[in-house]
């Protein structure tokens, strides 16, 4: 097979941007080249990568081809950072970083100012995700960097970001809203309601350690609508700590019994080398100070 590079990254740019003109600007690329390279890969595979209609989306050997894509492409980000951090230029070129809706509400933003700050020339692009996808597309090479729940010891290279807890998100007007603690039995008439995208599995955790049941009345993906419905009064949910400035006037947290802590860490991908970007970027991270 005789793949190039440009042909990888079209096929990323058109499954990601959503079509072949959005991957065209992406790319800065006539929308008839993006077609054309595209075409020249499915042409070496052998099969259709993308479905065109009714909406782009990879077909099962197009999942396959761009899980190796993204991989290819994310060592060559990283050789090209290495090349040029050999010659004591400037970073420059693109990261991408991975990280959760509370963290990057809470987190990130003050991050991305100090790193536009210090690393002028790097271009970072964040990609929000729960837990589980961040790992596998940190794996996968879909980004660089992930802001991820420390294993324990954190790997070498990481920056320790903040430590939280798990608190309950209650009504203002709920009977325990007042309470300086809350023990989760104490909740337990009340209907559970749990997000998807991420944090689920410590939920179940915290279960565990009080030995009750994990029940929950509803799942939802979105944090914002979760928030919404402990606020219209459907239950009560459990969030990290970090969460709190989501909060509006009309919800409290409150702190949980058992408590489960958690540590952050921004960090790269554990099975192939960083880009140098990335550990420039835990350098400032790490000395900007952990909240907690």
């Amino acid at each position: 097979m005789s793949v190039t590079l440009r042909q990888l990254e079209v096929l990323v740019g058109v499954v990601e941007q959503g079509g072949f003109g959005a991957a065209a600007d992406h790319l800065q690329m006539s929308q008839s080249a993006v077609s054309h390279a595209l075409a020249s890969l499915e042409q070496v595979t052998g099969a259709p990568l993308v479905q065109r209609a009714p909406v782009i989306a990879p077909t099962p050997l197009g999942d396959t081809v761009l899980t190796h894509a993204r991989s290819v492409l994310a060592s060559v980000r990283s050789l090209e950072a290495a090349v040029d951090q050999h010659h004591d230029r400037a970073a420059t070129g693109t990261v991408r970083l991975g990280a959760g809706v509370t963290v990057s509400h809470r987190l990130v933003p003050d991050l991305l100012r100090r790193w536009r700050a210090e690393l002028p020339g790097l271009d970072i692009r964040l990609f929000e995700g729960g837990d589980d996808e961040l790992e596998v597309w940190l794996a996968t090479g879909a980004i660089d960097a992930a802001v991820l729940v420390a294993d324990v010891p954190v790997q070498a290279g990481a920056a320790v970001l903040a430590h939280d807890d798990f608190r309950a998100v209650l009504r203002a007007d709920h009977p325990l809203a007042g309470v300086d603690r809350i023990s989760l039995h104490d909740l337990l008439e009340d209907p559970l309601l749990a997000s998807t995208a991420g944090c689920e599995p410590q939920i179940r955790a915290i279960h565990d350690m009080a030995d009750a049941p994990y029940a929950p009345a509803q799942r939802v993906h979105e944090t914002s609508t979760l928030l919404g419905m402990v606020e219209a009064g459907l239950g009560v949910a459990i969030m990290p700590s970090l969460a709190q400035t989501m909060l509006n006037e009309d919800l409290v947290m409150v702190q949980l019994d058992p408590c489960l802590k958690r540590t952050l860490v921004l960090t790269g991908p554990s099975a192939r080398p960083w880009h140098p970007g990335v550990a420039r970027m835990c350098h400032i991270a790490e000395h900007s100070g952990a909240e907690g």
